[in-house]
């Protein structure tokens, strides 16, 4: 009777083993359906064609430079706007800032980067994010969000996360997470208009 019992008891953790494996492999194959890393996120469809009611326009905010000069994002209308947030303790937003230095290099007189650190005066600081940047030899813009004004209007609750915003202040496209340079690069062509 006990080695019965056993048995049973047995078969019952391997069938609660496999429902909890196949659990989880419906629960992966749903979601990641819905979050594909390195892509960019693209504007809902309208139910009717011709309607033109939705607004894309970017928010604006105010943030600072490394003295301490405000800027808004509304500043830098007429020019298109490749808005990122990011951290120095971020490792994701470490490992996408080269390409971004690379494409600053190629496209910063033709398009703004703003590169928005979240300073939130605790985790990050002015004086940390700065030192990180010039320990890298990074040359592209790096404003300083210590009122939490972009955070807040952009909803921020994950970094990094990169904004294409176009000449007319309207948001284009965006992408959640570390970037590729082939992704910031087909960003690029969507805010140009070469794609």
């Amino acid at each position: 009777m006990e080695k019965t019992y056993r048995v049973l008891k047995l078969v019952l953790l391997v069938l609660v083993f496999v429902a909890l494996m196949l659990g989880a492999y419906m629960l992966y194959s749903n979601l990641s359906d819905q979050v594909q890393p390195d892509t960019l996120a693209t504007q809902p469809a309208a139910a009717d064609p011709t309607e033109t009611t939705a607004d894309y326009s970017a928010l604006d905010f105010t943030v600072y430079d490394i003295d301490g000069n405000p800027y808004k994002l509304s500043d830098f209308e007429g020019k298109p706007v490749i808005l990122n947030f990011w951290a120095s303790w971020c490792g994701p937003c470490k490992s996408e800032m080269p390409d971004f230095e690379e494409k600053y290099q190629e496209y910063g007189d033709t398009i703004q980067f703003l590169m928005v650190n979240l300073t939130d005066n605790s985790q990050e600081t002015v004086e940390t994010a700065s030192k990180f940047i010039a320990g890298q030899g990074y040359t592209f813009p790096v404003f300083y969000d210590t009122d939490i004004s972009a955070a807040m209007a952009y909803g921020i609750y994950s970094i990094p996360v990169t904004y294409f915003i176009d000449a007319n202040g309207d948001l284009i496209t965006y992408g959640q997470g570390a970037m590729s340079a082939s992704v910031l690069q087909r960003g690029i062509d969507m805010l140009l208009g070469t794609e």
